[in-house]
């Protein structure tokens, strides 16, 4: 059996985390697909598939109103955003990728077309149907809104994470907080 102590320890603060350069599409397309069920991506091409999460992804970008870092500076060729986006940015951009997602499903004729139901052989209501989902896209809008609120009104320090409102409070520092 061996002594436990000559088992050596890693100290955490010797670790130095490595964040990466950028973030790619295919990383915020991954994320945006881990929050929504649709069979539509499986019937399409990649080409497609990846076309169309690029357009729900730009579509997205500007309703991001006060993003920390320039979410529009992106790179075409490599297909990704020239910073990194944290957790908490990634998750504002992919509420409002589902916002883009379900617009994209008002959009569709599928939804403004008569149909009969198969079951009873009565016109299906599409009116309600667009109605939950005006109301389901609200519900994302709100939450994305409500993440940037959060977002705005904190920031990092090395006693973790604080409201702004120390800062709004007491006097500028460099950066003008």
């Amino acid at each position: 059996m061996e002594d436990i102590t000559s088992i050596p320890v890693i100290s955490m603060s010797s670790r130095k985390s490595t964040i990466p350069a950028n973030t790619t599409f295919q990383e915020m397309y991954d994320f945006f697909l881990a929050g929504i069920t649709d069979d539509m991506f499986m019937e399409m091409t990649r080409e497609d598939t990846e076309q169309l999460l690029e357009e729900i992804l730009f579509a997205a970008i500007p309703q991001f109103e006060f993003p920390k870092k320039d979410l529009f500076d992106v790179d075409m060729t490599n297909k990704s955003f020239n910073c990194y986006l944290d957790l908490e940015e990634k998750m504002i951009l992919r509420q409002y990728m589902i916002v883009e997602w379900i617009s994209f499903q008002l959009a569709s004729i599928e939804n403004i077309r008569q149909k009969y139901s198969s079951t009873d052989f009565k016109f299906t209501s599409q009116a309600s149907h667009i109605d939950k989902l005006i109301k389901l896209r609200q519900e994302y809008e709100d939450r994305g809104f409500h993440l940037q609120r959060l977002y705005n009104n904190r920031y990092k320090s090395k006693n973790g994470y604080l409201s702004t409102f120390t800062k709004i409070m007491s006097k500028r520092d460099a950066d003008g907080y």
